[in-house]
Order: C-alpha cells, then structure tokens, then sequence
C-alpha cells in the first residue's frame, strides 16, 4: 500500500512542487492539500493519512498549532507530522518538537530527504535535517527546566543504552541494524522498549532524553 501524504502551504507552487516530488516516488500518493493550517487539521482528520507534511508559516492556524492538534500532548491517536520550512530558527524547530513533529526539514532539503522524511515518519520513525540535528537537539535540552531528567522505569540494557546513542545521532532502524549487526525487528523491538522505559512517545524524545542526560555530546 501506498504512503497517504496530505501537504499543507499557503503558496501554491510550493504545494505543487511537494506533490510533483512526492507523487513521483514510488509507494508515495498525496491526497489532499491546503492552503491554511485550519483546513489541513480538518483534512487529516477526515482523510487520516499516513503522514501530514505541513509548513510552518500558515493562516488562520500556523504549521506548530496544526501539529499540536494533530499530534501533541492529549491526542489519542496521533497523527505523523514532518514540518518543512524555509526559515532554519531554532524557535520554530524547538517549537515543532515540543508540539509533536515526527521530522523537520527544510525546503532546500532535496526529494531524497524529502521522501526519506515521510517514509521515516510512516514507519513511526524520525527525521529532522542532518544540517540541524545535533545543534537543535543538544540546545532543546539545555532550554529545559533545570530539574534532573526523569529516570527509566527500569533500567536500560547495555544494548538499550547503544540504541539510545545511535537514535539520538538521527540513525533510521535500517542504519542502527547495519552498524550494530542486529537485525530490523531487533532494532526495533528495542526502540519500542526504551520507549515504554523512558515514557516517551516517539524516537524525537528519545534523542531529547539522550541529551539531557548527556548520553550524546554534539
């Protein structure tokens, strides 16, 4: 089956140019657009797609409001946001992050990266521009509040602890399986775990927590 993409930009070429790139990748159909962050809450409610690729400068509703809505804290059952913008401001980034967003990218990020994003974010995976990484998520957690990061329910595996890093690092589960010599499943049954141990919802939160705890140094 195909990945269902609804994108969302008030410019018209710019939703043009992302269908264009998107609808030409095999195993990649957009299904909807639009041109406000009000209409694309709507529309990835009614259309439920696998994932929602959304701007960040928007009417009536910005791209960080339509991703919370989506996708934040209280919803029951989130959607996969990847936020692209021209603008690199850690503001927005921080922002995205905070409101839900499986990735972050910017428009000059090519159709490669592009539809790497949204096969990442469709397969509970996350991706934020390479260019960014290490700098916005190491600078996100020093932004946090100064009480000590919450601890594991349990603790983490020497295993856990390696996946943890490499997921941090903005590795896929194809990449940690290639340089830890485990298979996928492993790789991602692991995920899941360190999860479920650090009460986090997706892989961003992961890294965010691999930082704070300074597991990862950029």
């Amino acid at each position: 089956m195909s990945i269902r993409v609804i994108v969302a930009d008030d410019q018209e070429i710019a939703r043009t140019g992302l269908r264009m790139i998107l609808d030409a990748q095999p195993g990649i159909e957009v299904v909807g657009e639009a041109g406000d962050g009000r209409r694309a809450v709507e529309l990835a409610r009614r259309l439920r797609p696998e994932v929602c690729l959304f701007d960040i400068r928007m009417p009536h509703l910005d791209g960080i409001e339509a991703t919370r809505a989506l996708a934040g804290p209280g919803v029951d059952d989130p959607l996969a946001v990847v936020v692209i913008t021209t603008f690199d401001l850690d503001e927005y980034v921080y922002a995205a992050l905070r409101a839900g967003a499986r990735g972050f990218l910017l428009k000059d990020a090519g159709p490669a990266l592009l539809s790497q994003a949204v096969r990442a974010a469709a397969d509970g995976e996350a991706l934020i521009a390479p260019s960014v990484t290490a700098r916005l998520l190491e600078t996100f957690a020093g932004t946090r509040p100064s009480a000590p990061p919450p601890q594991p329910i349990e603790p983490l595996t020497s295993r856990e602890e390696e996946i943890l890093v490499t997921v941090a690092r903005g590795r896929t589960n194809n990449e940690i399986a290639d340089e830890l010599h485990i298979s996928l499943s492993t790789v991602k049954s692991h995920v899941a775990s360190l999860m479920i141990k650090l009460g986090v919802r997706n892989r961003v939160e992961i890294a965010m927590w691999a930082y704070e705890t300074k597991r990862v140094r950029s």
